[in-house]
């Protein structure tokens, strides 16, 4: 989801800056992608709506659209009926919804599937299912990585290993990312492709979310537990995000669990991303996306490259430098 607008939450005002910036990448990102490696990512305009299924949840979103509205964020509020006007087979009755037509989406596995085809028709050396155990230092810097093959040397190491960020051996203690693995539980169901039972993206009441694929998959998700790397589907994980589809959309009830799956997010110590110098000279970190990996994608690329080719992290960028956790550590030990 590539949700610039209807995620964005009171205190995540710097964060916009950099999500907006992303989210407008996106298209030509998309098209330029799908050129490069011959494979459709699947990006999709439709846009996204939030729904209110009773008068409580509308004064809820209510409150929300107009903060997002005050910041300047291109949304419209629905009444009931124009929202099964859009999504026929939400429920009956339900109180109005936010429609965000900038608030786009794109098929992740098919993105990083592209991605691969499109680095090695460049160049690059991509390797596959080969642990780096840890970043080698030389003199003070980082100067390559270990893995099972042996050492390989780098004039510049880049540390985005997402939710496993931490567990790189290597890297001195005070200099670590600060990223921990935040768990969620997804699942799809299976739709016709030919007459989806939404087309939309569809955020739920309380955080929930349903996702409309080409295939006729629709994923539901997802859970947000702070339980490490636990890797297991639970009964109730499942039973919460079942529940909260069906309220929204009844007929969900009829179709076929086609998948369930766990992934985990890389969360920071104030889930916002770290984009650039790590205190360690060659060692630069792209991590720390939370929920928002896949739409920063494009500008994430574009901060890195810059970071490193120019020695400069962009304006959007400086609020995410990772060295912020370092100044802030500092100043309370001084106020100590």
């Amino acid at each position: 989801m590539l949700a610039a607008g209807v995620e964005t939450e009171p205190g995540e005002e710097p964060l916009l800056k950099l999500t907006l910036e992303s989210q407008r990448l996106w298209p030509d990102f998309a098209a330029e992608l799908e050129a490069a490696s011959g494979l459709s990512m699947e990006y999709r305009g439709e846009g996204t709506l939030v729904v209110a299924l009773n008068r409580d949840d509308a004064v809820q979103l209510r409150h929300s659209y107009e903060f997002q509205k005050g910041l300047g964020l291109e949304l419209e509020w629905l009444n009931g009926p124009q929202a099964r006007e859009r999504e026929p087979h939400l429920k009956p009755g339900l109180a109005g919804a936010v429609w965000s037509p900038r608030d786009h989406q794109v098929e992740n596995r098919q993105l990083a599937l592209a991605l691969a085809v499109a680095v090695r028709r460049a160049g690059v050396e991509l390797v596959e299912h080969c642990a780096v155990s840890e970043i080698e230092m030389s003199g003070g810097r980082a100067s390559g990585v270990v893995t099972r093959h042996g050492r390989t040397a780098a004039d510049v190491v880049v540390l985005a290993a997402g939710a496993w960020s931490r567990d790189i051996g290597g890297i001195p203690a005070a200099r670590q990312p600060p990223v921990r693995p935040i768990k969620g539980q997804m699942l799809a169901v299976g739709m016709d492709p030919a007459a989806p039972l939404l087309r939309h993206v569809v955020w739920l009441p309380r955080g929930g979310y349903l996702v409309p694929r080409n295939d006729g998959r629709l994923i539901i998700g997802g859970t947000v537990e702070e339980r490490g790397f636990d890797t297991r589907i639970t009964a109730g994980g499942l039973l919460a995000l079942i529940e909260s589809a069906w309220r929204a959309v009844p007929t969900i009830e009829e179709l076929p669990v086609v998948e369930t799956w766990v992934g985990f997010r890389p969360g920071s110590r104030d889930d916002a991303p770290m984009l650039g110098p790590s205190g360690i000279d060659g060692l630069v970190i792209a991590s720390g996306h939370h929920r928002n990996g896949i739409l920063l994608t494009p500008v994430t690329a574009a901060v890195i490259s810059t970071y490193i080719l120019q020695n400069r992290l962009p304006e959007a960028a400086r609020p995410f430098s990772p060295e912020r956790f370092a100044a802030a550590a500092g100043r309370e030990l001084a106020a100590q």
